[in-house]
């Protein structure tokens, strides 16, 4: 199995953080890449649309809104891996800054560990930035 793992230090509080990230349909507020984002199965599912007009299926695997932590699994997708489950969890770094975690594990098909480890890692590295810079 392969994995990637970013995380960002924000100087707002962890409760503003995930009132933009905590929802599991909020990728198009805050990763640019993302244009659309339609629920499906009572919210369980999203469909995204990306900017150049891919098509990714996610579900949700677990979702705690106290801890601030939510995991999905994608489905359907132009990636090169399967069995991907990520991780998106934000952390209070005292009263005025959060930390925000995400971080994924997967099998790479036909590509090498190292090509999907840096795939996923450019995601990451790319989203949480794009996110650090709506605050």
């Amino acid at each position: 199995m392969a994995t990637a793992s970013a995380s960002v230090r924000i100087p707002v509080s962890a409760d503003k953080v995930w009132e933009l990230v905590g929802g599991f349909l909020s990728l198009p507020d805050w990763l640019p890449f993302i244009a659309e984002s339609v629920s499906a199965e009572g919210g369980r599912v999203r469909h995204l649309t990306t900017k150049d007009g891919e098509k990714i299926s996610e579900r949700l695997q677990s979702f705690d809104n106290q801890a601030r932590t939510y995991s999905y699994s994608i489905t359907e997708g132009p990636f090169p891996a399967t069995g991907y489950l990520a991780k998106l969890q934000v952390i209070a770094d005292g009263d005025s800054a959060a930390v925000v975690k995400w971080s994924g594990v997967f099998t790479p098909n036909g590509i090498s560990e190292a090509e999907a480890e840096a795939l996923f890692q450019g995601v990451y590295d790319g989203g949480l930035e794009a996110l650090k810079g709506n605050f």
